[in-house]
């Protein structure tokens, strides 16, 4: 694959700030992550489809991040494009009790930013360290709210490259999941929220009180990707790990962590490999104790 010819293509059809050999660590909030060929900070939605439409003519291998919140990118090398919605994408605009905003948008800022104008419903995001696409995509929750107590519709490019509206109906929320985790080639562009008016200074309540207790029972200060499974039904993963004696447990630069079992950090010196070694030893150390079958919201690229 001619990268350099790739880059100079990619430069004429402006499609945003293109970078080369991009370290990942730099983009995911796991720290960790070999370079990608192509890193493009998208400008817009016609730079992004500009980009897609070549690198699937071209059978470019490619994605589209966010903040990287979720993602557990490999040590090695990302022969491909990486597209990210994280600096441009990030308008948004209130009407109402309506909120609009776009997929780049980081979960916390909306959060207190709503609180500001009085709009309730994302309380439960003040602490979810990624961005309106990857919450809407996992259905992100917390508190017992999730995305789906409040979305609206969303604007979405399909795999057709045209732009369409999709419907709360339509987006067949579960738990930890939507319609766009079947439709891997679909790209949430923006939403629109439907919010409750409520007191400006209750809602900030709300949530620095929820900040307090998340400073004290969550390792907020090391780099990790929040939780790494999702809850059982029968009770909490962090619980199944914890009575699997694996609190605090390390290997290499990655850690159980001690405040938090359902947490995995990066100690400062962890690669890619000492994270997914740790989730799969979790994985199995509870399988065999409980038969349980935990499930990860953590998704893993460039690994094959």
């Amino acid at each position: 694959m001619d990268f350099d010819r790739i880059f100079y293509e990619l430069i004429d059809l402006e499609v945003g700030d293109i970078l080369e050999n991009e370290p990942m660590y730099k983009h995911t909030t796991f720290k960790v992550g070999g370079p990608a060929r192509l890193f493009i900070h998208v400008k817009d939605i016609e730079g992004l489809r500009k980009g897609i439409s070549y690198c699937r003519e071209k059978q470019l291998k490619h994605m589209v991040v966010g903040k990287g919140s979720d993602l557990l990118f490999s040590d090695k090398e990302y022969e491909g494009v990486i597209f990210s919605l994280y600096k441009y994408f990030n308008q948004v605009s209130f009407n109402g009790i309506e909120i609009k905003a776009q997929a780049g948008v980081s979960m916390i800022y909306l959060a207190y930013e709503s609180a500001k104008v009085g709009l309730s419903g994302f309380e439960f995001m003040g602490g979810i360290p990624g961005t309106i696409g990857g919450g809407i995509y996992m259905n992100a929750g917390a508190y017992k709210y999730c995305f789906a107590d409040v979305f609206k519709s969303a604007l979405v490019l399909n795999d057709k490259n045209e732009l369409m509206t999709l419907s709360k109906e339509d987006m067949q929320f579960g738990y930890r999941k939507s319609i766009l985790q079947g439709h891997k080639d679909w790209i949430l562009i923006e939403a629109i929220f439907e919010m409750n008016p409520k007191d400006p200074q209750e809602i900030t309540a709300v949530l620095d009180k929820r900040k307090e207790k998340r400073m004290s029972t969550q390792p907020w200060n090391f780099a990790s990707a929040g939780s790494v499974f999702r809850n059982p039904e029968e009770k909490a993963a962090w619980q199944y790990i914890d009575e699997c004696g694996l609190r605090g447990y390390e290997i290499g630069g990655a850690q159980v962590s001690p405040k938090h079992s359902n947490f995995i950090v990066n100690n400062g010196y962890a690669s890619a490999k000492d994270i997914l070694e740790l989730i799969l030893l979790v994985e199995k150390t509870v399988f065999d104790r409980f038969k349980v079958e935990l499930k990860r919201e953590v998704i893993l690229v460039n690994w094959g």
